[in-house]
């Protein structure tokens, strides 16, 4: 399908709700378009298109809800899928947390998600980007393994309450990771942007070959506590930990590490190093993200932690009436304030460390204080003296976001990046953190 326009997808979703003969009925429909090469071993692999639009029908007999799913809009389609959604509604049991469907909101002004030039990508476009990936390798004797992929979509939500809300979004995303001839050496990049026009997939490349070819002479260090700088893709991946645990209900059961005894919690209290500012908003230029989330709620401006204090929590609409309070919605993509030096500077003011380009496989070990252990990866160096001494074998690390950031020593400049592990969006700066724990020897590259 293609991208609806506002009145289109309006106009499709109001027929689809005139069939409805529930309490409350709700539609979501998405749709749009994404395209991708893959490469490896120096050559395309793939090169593929995917075109989808699903429709999400939920209705509601008192607290009884049943769901069906679409992706065929004729009219006799639509009739059969929302009888079919009510027929499993009448089905279903109560849902003692079933929450009405929201009213009309009101929502600011679109973000600038969509961005026309990345939604007019061409193939050759695509092909010429991979390319320019491709020729770093060769010319730097390195096997290259890489994915380009970029997407435009829209989402739309209606309701029987008179709810509508719309939005589009353009993404294109990069990761390639170049390994040396003999295998011991390996470099990494990922970014991921609205505008294609940020997507330098020649820069990014010659990064992870500088990596690849600084790496292939790795020594063994022996595990410990370090200072670290962490890159934002290494950082990220331990940083949406602790922004994904910030939610109200968790705590207030005491199933989270924001819990305290008693049925309290630590909104309000000092968590963390007094220069982390943690914050969402969706009209972010860098980070534009929607207007409202998949309940329809607006999405505004949260500060999540100010000066190393917790200032907020995300309330589901059920915890939030349960409680008194406002009902928060989680957000989609954070931001970290960062400082003013580059990563180069704080490499510079570092007399002894490591640096790391990234971290994966990283798997929960104590939910209660958010502890986490995973494996560098794909370039990690020994500072000395300001200077990148030499690279270092892998480590295993076991390290909580929390402890992390009581342990900050510095914060570079903040970019965007894109999580390995989840996809997920941020614009956090390089940290520069003491005494992170590294437990053990890795001998993967």
């Amino acid at each position: 399908m293609a991208i609806l326009t506002e009145e289109q997808a309006r106009e499709l979703l109001k027929k689809a709700l005139s069939y409805s003969k529930a309490d409350q009925c709700e539609i979501v429909l998405t749709g749009g378009d994404s395209s991708n090469i893959r490469y490896a071993r120096n050559s395309v692999s793939t090169s593929g298109a995917i075109n989808r639009s699903t429709m999400i029908i939920s209705s509601a007999f008192g607290k009884k809800l049943g769901t069906a799913t679409i992706n065929e809009f004729d009219d006799a389609s639509l009739q059969k899928a929302i009888s079919r959604s009510e027929e499993l509604a009448q089905l279903a049991p109560e849902n003692p947390e079933f929450m009405p469907f929201l009213g009309p909101q009101t929502y600011g002004p679109p973000t600038p998600r969509f961005v026309p030039a990345t939604a007019a990508i061409t193939p050759k476009q695509r092909a010429d980007m991979v390319q320019q990936s491709l020729q770093v390798a060769k010319d730097n004797n390195l096997t290259a393994a890489g994915f380009l992929e970029n997407s435009s979509g829209f989402s739309t939500l209606l309701n029987s309450k008179g709810l509508f809300a719309y939005t589009t979004a353009t993404d294109i995303n990069f990761s390639v990771t170049l390994r040396t001839a003999d295998g011991k050496g390996s470099g990494y990049a990922t970014k991921a942007f609205n505008d294609v026009s940020k997507m330098d997939t020649l820069a990014f490349s010659k990064i992870a070959a500088k990596k690849a070819t600084g790496s292939a002479t790795a020594k063994a260090l022996e595990p410990g506590k370090y200072t670290v700088i962490l890159e934002p893709a290494a950082g990220i991946v331990l940083l949406e930990q602790l922004f994904g645990s910030l939610d109200a209900r968790s705590a207030d059961e005491g199933r989270s590490f924001l819990s305290l005894p008693g049925g309290k919690t630590r909104l309000g209290e000092k968590l963390v190093d007094e220069r982390v500012n943690i914050y969402s908003d969706p009209s972010h230029p860098e980070l534009p993200t929607a207007r409202w989330n998949g309940d329809g709620r607006p999405m505004e401006k949260i500060n999540w932690i100010e000066k190393g204090v917790v200032k907020n929590l995300s309330y589901s609409r059920y915890w939030a009436e349960k409680k008194g309070v406002k009902a928060i919605p989680g957000p989609d993509a954070v931001i970290m304030e960062g400082g003013t030096q580059t990563l180069e500077e704080l490499i510079k003011g570092t007399e002894r460390g490591i640096l790391v380009t990234r971290l994966w496989y990283i798997r929960p070990v104590d939910p209660q204080t958010l502890l986490y252990t995973g494996l560098t990866r794909d370039g990690t160096f020994y500072i000395e003296n300001g200077q990148i001494k030499f690279p270092v074998k892998n480590f295993r690390f076991n390290e909580s976001p929390v402890i992390m950031l009581n342990n900050l020593e510095a914060l570079g400049k903040s970019e965007r990046t894109v999580s390995g592990e989840s996809g997920t969006n941020a614009l956090i700066p390089p940290l520069k953190i003491r005494d992170f724990t590294f437990s053990s020897l890795s001998d993967a590259v």
